[in-house]
């Protein structure tokens, strides 16, 4: 393949990446991989001191470093590129290496449906079996994935990547450069019931989903549409695959929702948020701007800006490792007692 054939020298990736060059040679590279996997043609990266048996084993021919490693390596072994952030730097090389993306050709395939009253922009593509309904709007440059479905009235900005087998129900607003990945579900009902004489009742659902700009949302994922007013998804959020979005829910800017978290309906999130993944949200609750939450948390109450929960119930860092560390507490406590009581006796039965 084509891409096989790039190659380039660890002084170009320096340049690449605005880093330093550690080492006297010059090596070219052809590629990247990880530590384990790499040969001594291709580039990887070490961004902390706890992998160094990983280097020490690796054949990687150039590594990335952080400039906090660059006294801990054997420069004679290997070349050495220091970087300021070697995530982003190594996430660069891989870009040179990667194949061009994959682009659709503009147009509207035979077997798609589109409504007579649907809006299209320039340079759309449309894909095998795709639904455009009624009132529909889809923005200049973006692309619609086969199977997907567009309800009656929605919008979608452009240059948006809309993947196969997306469901975008009636009336909800896509912004531009918006991102879904396959499955993704936008639109659907919020669960919301009452108990009534013969059993449960539904309660309509009738307000809408809006996701603005640069918001990339994982496969399998769902977002209902409101009770009343909208679900909010705001600029620049990123949620991986399989997460729950219930009604009426509000996600700050910039936010970072990982696998598998769910968020109870009403509850709003604010700015630059992380929820780990299988982390839970309770409904009508606000997580204040930069609220980081641990992997498999609760959270069932409000928390203040910049605050770090973990458990179930989440809790603050300080209250959960003491209560992590009570039982071992109670444990020494429990054998030092024995031990007294020991002596105790010991000296009981002398006397």
């Amino acid at each position: 393949m084509k891409d096989q054939k790039k190659q380039i020298s660890a002084s170009q990736i320096a340049n690449v990446v605005g880093g330093s060059v550690l080492g006297t040679d010059n090596p070219v590279a052809s590629g990247v991989a990880s530590l384990k996997e790499a040969d001594s043609r291709q580039v990887s990266f070490l961004g902390n001191r706890k992998y160094m048996s990983q280097l020490e084993a690796s054949k990687a021919g150039i590594v990335l470093i952080s400039e906090d490693l660059q006294n801990f390596v054997n420069t004679s072994e290997r070349t050495f590129i220091v970087c300021d952030n070697v995530d982003i730097a190594f996430s660069k090389v891989i870009m040179f290496f990667a194949p061009e993306s994959i682009r659709f050709t503009p147009g509207i395939h035979p077997s798609a449906v589109v409504a007579a009253s649907a809006k299209i922009g320039e340079n759309v593509y449309i894909g095998p079996n795709t639904v455009i309904d009624e009132n529909a709007e889809i923005g200049s440059h973006t692309s619609v994935g086969s199977g997907t479905y567009v309800g009656q009235e929605s919008r979608i900005g452009a240059y948006c990547q809309i993947a196969p087998n997306v469901t975008i129900m009636h009336r909800c607003q896509l912004g531009n450069k918006v991102i879904l990945h396959p499955g993704v579900v936008i639109g659907g009902d919020g669960f919301g019931f009452v108990p009534g004489p013969q059993g449960l009742v539904k309660v309509p659902q009738t307000g809408i989903v809006q996701i603005d700009d640069d918001v990339e949302i994982g496969a399998n994922t769902t977002v209902d549409r409101a009770r009343f007013g909208r679900t909010w998804i705001k600029s620049n959020v990123k949620i991986d695959n399989q997460v729950m979005i219930a009604h009426n829910v509000i996600i700050g800017e910039s936010s970072i929702l990982v696998a598998q978290c769910g968020i109870a309906g009403s509850a709003e999130l604010g700015r630059g948020v992380i929820l780990a993944a299988q982390a839970g949200v309770n409904g009508h609750i606000t997580l204040g701007d930069g609220v980081q939450v641990a992997g498999t948390s609760g959270v069932v109450k409000s928390l203040p800006p910049g605050a770090i929960a973990l458990g179930t119930p989440a809790e603050g860092q300080r209250e959960f490792m003491g209560r992590l560390a009570l039982p071992k507490k109670v444990k020494n406590l429990t054998e030092k007692i024995a031990a007294l009581q020991d002596k105790i006796e010991k000296l009981e039965s002398k006397n």
